[in-house]
């Protein structure tokens, strides 16, 4: 039964009560109040189970501060008549105090409903976010079939859209990238074994992907899946983990030293006069001095220096002579 359907059954539902209750008139306004509340629900579709909460959570709040004082005003010696209105105002005014104090807020409860954790203090559980770039890299498959990662994945529903937009881009390598990345998805909810869902949560007040995220992790107290550079920066400024997979690659590649030596094959020129360019197998760069006449065939090098850059590791060489 899908929500058209629905629908159509709550109007029909009410154009029948309206019609018993006061004949072809009442079907009018049954069909109307239904329209009306069709309207309603689609337009309640853009609130956020977080938002709801909290502004459900303000409204008690509300009326416990409302029933506290209005008890005080009925000690007094004012007539009921005074005491009723009082209590009607009171009502009115801690409720929506509380619902709009409760909703600019939202983003620091951690305790409503939606995000209590019913576990053990021992047991508390990893959650995990992913971003963009993580998904289109790919590499998150592997990892997660190694089971190198456990606790709750998250992928975030506006991650999701921002994917959707890539992929439908008019230019070729963006479109290439983000249906990349759908399929990326869709091996690994299949294939990976985790627990894996989906968060509807969409800080409507902030336009930009990065800055949705890091609030969602701060709601959350997640850690955040990236390659992306910039993001791991402002995550970590703000107090949270990031797990960046550029940083774990470049953790496990192979250590070598000034003096070592290595063979390696010359695949292409470098930047500078006579240098050659070889890789190791974890894709390491290897800069060969006064290597450029030996493209194509393997050679011995001794290792001169070690260059870490944020892009990676670097090692230059001069040719074993």
């Amino acid at each position: 039964m899908n929500l058209l359907l629905v629908r159509i059954l709550f109007l029909v539902g009410s154009m029948i009560v309206g019609f018993q209750a006061a004949g072809f008139i009442g079907i009018l306004i049954g069909a109307l109040a239904a329209l009306v509340m069709i309207f309603l629900e689609i337009g309640m579709r853009k609130v956020s189970v977080t938002g709801l909460s909290s502004a459900v959570f303000g409204l008690i709040l509300g009326l416990i501060m409302a029933k506290l004082v209005g008890d005080a005003f009925s000690l007094t010696a004012l007539s009921r008549e005074i005491i009723s209105s009082i209590r009607v105002t009171l009502t009115l005014v801690f409720c929506y105090l509380g619902m709009v104090m409760a909703l600019s807020g939202k983003d620091e409860f951690s305790i409503i409903i939606p995000y209590v954790r019913l576990r053990r203090q021992d047991q508390a559980e990893e959650v995990i976010l992913l971003d963009t770039s993580v998904i289109i890299d790919g590499r998150i498959v592997d990892i997660f079939k190694t089971r190198f990662l456990s606790g709750k994945i998250i992928i975030p529903k506006f991650v999701l859209r921002e994917l959707q937009q890539i992929a439908d881009s008019t230019d070729p390598i963006k479109r290439q990238r983000g249906r990349r990345g759908l399929e990326i998805l869709n091996t690994v909810q299949k294939e990976s074994g985790l627990d894996i869902s989906i968060n509807d949560e969409d800080f409507a007040e902030t336009s930009e992907v990065d800055a949705k995220l890091v609030k969602l992790a701060k709601l959350l107290e997640a850690k955040i899946l990236t390659v992306d550079f910039n993001l791991n920066r402002v995550a970590t400024i703000q107090g949270i983990k990031v797990l960046n997979i550029n940083e774990l690659a470049n953790a496990l590649k192979s250590l070598v030293f000034p003096g070592e030596e290595m063979q390696i094959k010359l695949i292409k020129e470098g930047k500078e006069h006579n240098q050659a360019i070889g890789y190791l197998d974890d894709g390491t760069m290897v800069v060969v001095e006064d290597g450029r006449r030996l493209i194509g065939q393997d050679v011995k090098a001794v290792v001169t220096s070690v260059l870490q850059t944020q892009a990676g590791r670097m090692i230059f060489t001069k040719l074993n002579r």
